[in-house]
């Protein structure tokens, strides 16, 4: 296995020496392709162009596994020389020959990231540099120079991620054979032709002033404010004093999902974000953790959760994917019994949803009721017992007798798929609306409610009741 890596440079005349003298004697060139400037230093050489495999390979990835994959296996015929353009280091395929040959030469190219950066007199020290083929791959960064955009298709996709990341309006620098163009990221799929030496380069601006912003700006703006010389109200709080704003924006959200309001959802996922990058923060003031752990903690949870999809476990429906997830979840936390992963359910959940979740868990022990029917004559028998103890007028049996009432109507909720939250929340805004239309219903009559007899009352009642009815 003999291989001489070349990099090319990025224009006519910037061909080493060392280089030069491999092609001269060379017995088989390969190029990554035929397009771009750089590679029409070749036209003199007999030369094999891999433009097929771009052809063939559906991502990124997989055309650098393809291209390093055709030279390894051309390297154990004959020595072969293999062109790319730009430098040697910043090519992929390369990066894949160096990783798995020993027997390889390198002959170093001018760096086009380089070059791109210079000619987009980009500031920033730190930049991020990638293909245009791997755009998708892009994650929030200072700076980014973007290359091989040589497709219309391309244009659009790296219009679409620079837009998510730098905001569609911002500025910056798309570069092809005609020079150096100052346009706005919209732009960037509007030119007429593109080819293997068009380019875009971007950076963000002032912090302050920037168009879009990412997780990581979130928790630098929080510091900021908790910095001395930032908000007195922000400085001084503590993860115990704003522990109460999670779960009032957690209600928010959810009441925005409830009335499909996406501009409400939007703002909410916002609000809730602020107050778990808040809590991160200021965990990472007291040397805890950071943003930085907890994200990496549930994405690792996530992970292993879903062995089903990651791992040797098989989930065919939902059912058997929440299975799963609840056998990780107990592995996970170091729970041997069930009465650990009872007792590991919230005691601040609110009421309703605690019991639904006590019961659901319960039931994967095999104690449960054999459907909603039998759940309901439960309901019955408790109904029964409470009555008894309004009659003997025993205050605490009435007390424990309205918890096990209520926590057996949360199992029949469960068992007939419906969530009890959810049933108890509607059949109180139910009440509200069908009060409100007996209300007026009073007054309209010239009488005040406080004033009518039972059997008023339930006339009036039974009028709202009809009115309210939905058809």
């Amino acid at each position: 296995m003999n291989i001489t890596l070349i990099g090319l440079g990025v224009r006519r005349g910037d061909l080493s020496l060392a280089a030069k003298a491999a092609l001269d004697g060379a017995q088989k060139i390969f190029a990554r392709t035929s397009r771009g400037e750089a590679f029409s230093q070749l036209e003199v050489y007999d030369v094999q162009y891999l433009d097929d495999i771009y052809l063939r390979s559906r991502k990124f990835d997989t055309l650098n596994k393809n291209l390093a994959s055709k030279i390894l296996a051309e390297s154990k015929v004959a020595p072969v020389v293999y062109c790319v353009d730009g430098a040697v280091s910043e090519d992929e395929g390369c990066k894949i020959i160096l990783k798995k040959a020993r027997d390889v030469k390198v002959c170093e190219g001018v760096s086009k990231i380089s070059r791109i950066r210079d000619m987009a007199r980009l500031g920033s020290a730190c930049v991020t540099a990638l293909s245009a083929y791997d755009i998708s791959s892009l994650k929030s960064c200072p700076a980014a120079v973007i290359y091989d955009l040589d497709d219309f298709g391309l244009a659009d996709e790296v219009k679409r991620r620079l837009s998510d990341l730098f905001g569609e309006e911002s500025e910056c620098t798309f570069i092809n054979a005609g020079g150096v163009h100052k346009i706005k990221v919209y732009e960037i799929d509007r030119f007429g032709e593109y080819d293997a030496d068009c380019a875009v380069a971007i950076e963000e601006g002032e912090f302050l002033k920037k168009d879009r912003y990412d997780y990581a700006d979130l928790e630098r703006l929080v510091k900021l404010l908790r910095a001395p010389g930032g908000c007195p109200w922000d400085r001084v709080q503590t993860n115990e004093s704003i522990k109460q704003n999670m779960i009032e924006e957690a209600y928010e959200l959810v009441d925005a999902i409830n009335r499909g309001d996406d501009d409400g959802i939007e703002e909410e996922c916002g609000d809730v974000l602020l107050q778990a990058a808040f809590h991160s923060v200021m965990k990472e003031e007291q040397g805890v953790f950071n943003g930085a752990d907890a994200l990496t903690r549930v994405v690792k949870k996530l992970i292993f959760r879903h062995s089903h999809i990651f791992g040797g476990d098989r989930a065919s429906d939902e059912s058997s994917a929440l299975n799963v997830w609840e056998k990780n979840k107990m592995q996970e936390k170091h729970q041997t019994t069930f009465t650990q992963s009872l007792r590991a359910v919230p005691v601040n959940f609110p009421a309703c949803m605690r019991a639904q979740k006590v019961g659901k868990r319960a039931a994967k022990s095999g104690m449960d009721f054999l459907s909603p029917l039998s759940a309901s004559e439960k309901l019955g028998e408790e109904a029964v017992e409470l009555l008894k103890a309004l009659k003997a007028e025993d205050r605490e049996a009435v007390f424990e007798e309205c918890g096990d009432l209520l926590f057996s109507a949360v199992n029949t909720c469960r068992l007939a798929g419906v969530d009890s939250e959810e049933a108890l929340a509607a059949a109180t805004d139910k009440f509200i609306n069908r009060f409100a239309a007996f209300e007026e219903l009073i007054i309209k009559d010239g009488k005040n409610p406080p004033d009518l007899c039972d059997e008023e009352y339930d006339w009036y009642w039974l009028q709202a009741k009809n009115a309210t009815k939905e058809h």
